[in-house]
């Protein structure tokens, strides 16, 4: 299962990135991606994403609050896909 932090631009996207992989202790930082509003041409408009695949267990119910609660700090949000 992917989760996605979704963030309003590249610094916050780099700052969770380093953060998330700190937290969790990946062995690699998430690389951010850059997710262009649909029907929006101008570079202001788009959004950045963290993705994180799951590990086969799935995280805790406190990891997954706690990755919500970072992307909240820079008015972000996460959805599970």
């Amino acid at each position: 299962m992917q989760h996605v932090l979704v963030l309003p631009d590249r610094e916050a996207a780099d700052d969770v990135a380093a953060e998330v992989a700190d937290r969790l202790g990946l062995p690699e930082e998430p690389r951010p991606v850059r997710d262009a509003l649909a029907g929006e041409d101008d570079a202001e408009d788009a959004q950045w994403l963290v993705v994180l695949n799951a590990p086969p267990a799935g995280w805790s119910p406190a990891t997954l609050a706690a990755l919500a609660a970072l992307a909240e700090e820079y008015d972000g949000w996460l959805e599970r896909e």
